[in-house]
């Protein structure tokens, strides 16, 4: 019998493909690739597997910065920079190569 949900997520996978491409992204704009390559996720389930994923290693934090700007909320926004983990394991999506390749262009 197998209790809660299982390890793995399809969600956290595409955004192991994604960073595996990306190399270092925060989490909006990780959330802004991933609308563009794979079916609507919400922010804030983004969000949850980022931080699932540090939990299991799929990801790591590179760093943390606030950085001005205007923003909704006042003058500085903090971002969480990651890049993938030890337990990352890209599998080198097609999709997800093209679309970065054409974006350095």
């Amino acid at each position: 019998m197998s209790l809660g949900r299982p390890i793995g997520s399809e969600i956290r996978q595409n955004i192991v493909e994604i960073l595996h491409f990306m190399k270092k992204g925060y989490g909006y704009e990780i959330h802004k690739a991933y609308l563009d390559l794979f079916p609507k996720a919400s922010q804030r389930v983004i969000y949850y597997h980022l931080k699932k994923g540090v939990l299991l290693k799929e990801f790591s934090v590179q760093e943390v910065k606030k950085e001005k700007g205007e923003y909704s909320w006042g003058e500085t926004a903090e971002k969480v920079y990651y890049a993938l983990g030890s337990n990352a394991s890209p599998r080198l999506m097609k999709k997800v190569k093209d679309y970065f390749s054409n974006k350095s262009k």
